[in-house]
């Protein structure tokens, strides 16, 4: 298991980086509402995004879906792996919207168990 580093899960780090799914979440909410492909493009920032914040707080070069990170909610490569799939749907939007949501109370559970 690759374990987070604490200096990286502060509050201010974790609240930098919803700051910028904050500024993606709305336009893709928007952008399925109008039914218009440039979620699935939108999506995948908002993807990348995820993944390099676990990556960066795990002290790791690279997101490996062959590893487990501490600082992933339960079955979190399971639903990284459907959203990666079709990023264009609206179900895998409101898994990722989830996992940001999820991961942000993970970090202040870690927060205080470190």
């Amino acid at each position: 298991m690759i374990v987070c580093m604490k200096e990286a899960i502060t509050k201010d780090r974790v609240d930098k980086w919803l700051e910028q799914w904050g500024g993606l979440q709305p336009q893709i909410e928007a952008a399925h509402k109008r039914r218009d492909r440039s979620a699935g493009t939108m999506m995948e920032a908002g993807i990348l995004l995820y993944k390099q914040f676990i990556a960066e707080a795990s002290d790791s070069n690279v997101f490996d879906t062959t590893q487990q990170y501490e600082l992933l909610p339960i079955n979190a490569m399971e639903r990284l792996a459907f959203i990666d799939k079709k990023p264009g749907q609206y179900a895998c939007y409101r898994q990722l919207d989830e996992l940001f949501i999820e991961t942000k109370k993970r970090c202040a559970r870690l927060r205080l168990k470190k």
